[in-house]
């Protein structure tokens, strides 16, 4: 019964969402379609606005996958991680995922190709996936967007939760499938 339930508001709480917005802008005696077309026109400015950043952030992740440079931290830093319990398949995830995020769900796919679907470094590598920020893409391309320059703070505070997001999520998928 609640499966069912549960099912019924998954599927009608984004139109029931919009009807409650329309509704309410009706009420209010706003031009409900007016409005969305000129918030169209700004977002595709904005759109517009960051395609360089984009673009720039995509082909510098590109470079540092086909460098290699990927699979050399990976093996310096493997002795080290595996002392803490972290696969070495996971130190390229745990390295891209800061960067990209679809290049972590590339490498994801990779770990789940090779060691299969039911592994433990699988289900260990789609926690990590699930932990952690693309902060250096949201620095590059939000931040770069809006013309902010220091960002001192903001990229310690997301490299500390990347950090915190990779041993939460070893020590969650040690109780969960370890």
């Amino acid at each position: 019964m609640l499966k069912e339930v549960l099912a019924v508001i998954s599927v009608s709480a984004i139109p029931a969402l919009l009807l409650v917005i329309t509704l309410y802008g009706a009420f209010k005696k706003v031009p409900v379609y007016e409005a969305f077309i000129r918030g169209s026109k700004q977002g595709f400015g904005i759109g517009v606005r960051i395609i360089p950043y984009l673009i720039a952030m995509l082909v510098a992740v590109g470079m540092f996958r086909a460098s290699g440079a990927i699979e050399l931290a990976a093996e310096y830093l493997a002795p080290l991680l595996s002392f803490i319990g972290m696969p070495a398949d996971l130190i390229p995830l745990a390295i891209v995922r800061s960067l990209s995020g679809s290049g972590a769900l590339g490498i994801l796919g990779e770990i789940a190709a090779t060691n299969g679907g039911d592994a433990y470094v699988t289900k260990l590598a789609a926690v990590m996936t699930g932990s952690s920020e693309t902060t250096f893409y949201v620095l590059a391309l939000y931040f770069g967007s809006v013309g902010v320059t220091k960002f001192r703070h903001a990229l310690a505070a997301g490299v500390l939760a990347d950090i915190i997001g990779i041993f939460v999520a070893l020590a969650v998928g040690k109780l969960a499938f370890g």
